[in-house]
This record gives C-alpha cells, structure tokens and sequence, in this order.
C-alpha cells in the first residue's frame, strides 16, 4: 500500500435531490454525530482501512462501524478514484447487517453508473 491520502466524501442523492444519509445524520444526537464524524474523518484520512472500523462487504461495498456507547451505527459506502459515496445509514439492532440495508445499499450504488473497484 502507498502513503494514504484524503478521500473526499459525498453524500449519495436521490433523483429527487434529497440525501438520506445525511438526512439521517442530522436526525441523530449531537454526542452521535460528533463520534460518526471522526469516524469518518479516521476513514477518510487513513483510507484504505480495516476492521475494526472498516468492513468489505463486497466488491465495492465497505461499511464503517461505529459505536455509540451501548448501541452500533453502520454506514455503507462505496469508493472509488478518491470518493467515498455514503450510500446508506442506520442504527444496527441485529448482530447481522439487515438484508434490506445491504438492498438499499447496493440499489443506490447501482445508480451511481457501477464505476467501482
């Protein structure tokens, strides 16, 4: 691996411009978005990363796993030439990834045009 560099982050928008990311981002607790966003600043700055932070779902397909005290929070992404596109967000409840996270997932990556590594 070569020296890491700063990926630039990008909300995933819908065609009817809303960003649920980022919508679900600002419905979150101040304290919560605080740990998300150096999360995220960590992924960003020490990209590519592993677990414990960073998990490979598939080719493509990464999830950020952060810990809000008593209660796990993922994001999935993508990333590719130096962005990483925040696909979908959520509050984990089950020890599993939901089936229906990964879909919505990997329906917005799909519309993103499937330029990924």
């Amino acid at each position: 691996m070569g020296a890491n560099f700063r990926l630039q982050v990008v909300f995933y928008k819908s065609d009817s411009g809303k960003e649920p990311v980022r919508d679900w981002l600002k419905k979150l607790d101040k304290e919560d978005r605080k740990v998300i966003g150096e999360d995220i600043k960590t992924v960003q700055f020490g990209w590519p990363l592993g677990i414990p932070l960073v998990r490979k779902i598939e080719t493509g397909l990464w999830e950020i796993r952060i810990q809000l005290g008593n209660r796990v929070a993922r994001i999935l992404f993508t990333a590719h030439e130096g962005i990483m596109v925040f696909l979908h967000g959520f509050i984990k409840k089950t020890k599993k990834t939901p089936a229906n996270d990964l879909k919505v997932a990997k329906q917005r990556m799909a519309t993103l045009g499937g330029q990924h590594e």
